[in-house]
């Protein structure tokens, strides 16, 4: 094992503040339970060992000599179908806005060299994995630590009128709500509906900077009793635990959000919130785990049939928030999720664990 105490470590984040959820609930939030110093990566420094968030300049970092490197690949870039146009587009569209440093046309190619660069690459679900091994042996699962967020838990399951639906999310994730727009329109039409938002005020309309969109806009286009609510780290669980039902609405045409990970279930679980989630890989394999199979819907119908049922029957709302909570604080609780990346460091060579 290494030195320890001797030890530069880098890490290139999200965002330079470290106040992002990419940056908080995943590294910077292990380093701060395990009190490990690190400075903000730089390509033109040597370091011992240097993290890289999933927006590092890859096209740089790829190529960097020095050290031990560990790539936190979240999302499921390598399972985009060559056919895809905006993935063809990225390479150039991240360089032109100054994200690369260097032109890369191939985004998959980029990643790929990347992940053969990495000394170990994290990753979020078992699907990705296997399509990283091809390029890393060292791959390791590790999801996103909840513990700043979670300030309330859900302890009155009794609903009145209107049901108030909650969704929680990045805005640019709005748009995941049309899948289930014509079933809340036609449930609102035999009982009162309120679909509550809680996300930022607005987004950029283009590029990630380009205009502003509204937040509240987006979702009425989906329903017309939206009602937003600022996310804020301190008052994010109360809001959503007062509402009756939560609902991840994900279109299953896509292979990106398709191959998301569990974070979002498992932090409205940790809530105590019952939930309704589309069927992804992932959802499936969390609610046939945590005993709830009924509340994963793959179409229209079943969406239609799990929202009616949860809204008729405070014991199954109970049930649902109850079981899912021990079942994400059982498998998922902050030290089990910082053991998970003291096994990463381990299989460096860094015994970081206290």
């Amino acid at each position: 094992m290494v030195d320890m105490s001797q030890l530069r470590i880098g890490y290139a984040p999200i965002g330079a503040t470290l106040e992002k959820p990419g940056d908080r609930r995943r590294f910077v939030a292990y380093a701060r339970a395990r009190n490990l110093p690190f400075e903000l990566a730089r390509p033109e420094e040597r370091y011992d060992l240097v993290v890289l968030s999933e927006v590092a300049d890859i096209s740089v970092w790829s190529g960097y000599p020095h050290g031990k490197i560990v790539y936190d690949l979240i999302d499921s870039y390598l399972a985009i179908p060559r056919s895809n146009v905006k993935q063809w587009l990225r390479g150039a569209v991240w360089f032109a806005m100054g994200r690369h440093r260097r032109l890369r046309l191939d985004h998959w190619a980029t990643i790929q060299d990347m992940c053969r660069r990495a000394d170990a690459v994290v990753c979020t679900t078992e699907e990705q994995k296997g399509d990283i091994q091809r390029y890393c042996p060292n791959v390791h699962i590790v999801l996103d630590v909840h513990s700043s967020v979670v300030h309330k838990v859900k302890d009155d399951y009794r609903c009145g009128e209107p049901f108030n639906l909650v969704w929680e999310g990045l805005p640019s994730n709005i748009t995941q709500l049309k899948q289930i727009r014509n079933v809340l329109r036609e449930i609102h039409k035999r009982r009162p509906l309120v679909l509550n938002i809680v996300t930022d005020p607005d987004q950029p309309r283009l590029l990630g900077r380009f205009g502003r969109v509204q937040s509240l806009d987006l979702a009425r286009e989906v329903f017309d009793a939206a009602r937003f609510h600022t996310w804020d780290e301190a008052t994010c669980s109360e809001i959503i635990r007062g509402c009756d039902l939560a609902v991840i609405p994900i279109d299953l045409s896509d292979p990106f959000v398709t191959g998301k990970p569990e974070n979002k279930l498992l932090l409205l679980w940790r809530m105590g919130m019952p939930v309704v989630t589309s069927a992804t890989p992932a959802y499936q394999r969390a609610m046939r785990d945590a005993g709830l199979e009924g509340l994963v819907c793959r179409d229209q119908e079943e969406w239609m049939a799990a929202i009616e049922r949860m809204m008729g029957d405070e014991a199954l709302r109970r049930e649902a928030g109850v079981r899912g909570r021990i079942f994400a604080e059982t498998h998922y609780s902050g030290e089990a999720l910082l053991a998970r990346w003291d096994a990463v460091f381990h299989s460096l060579g860094f015994s970081f664990a206290q």
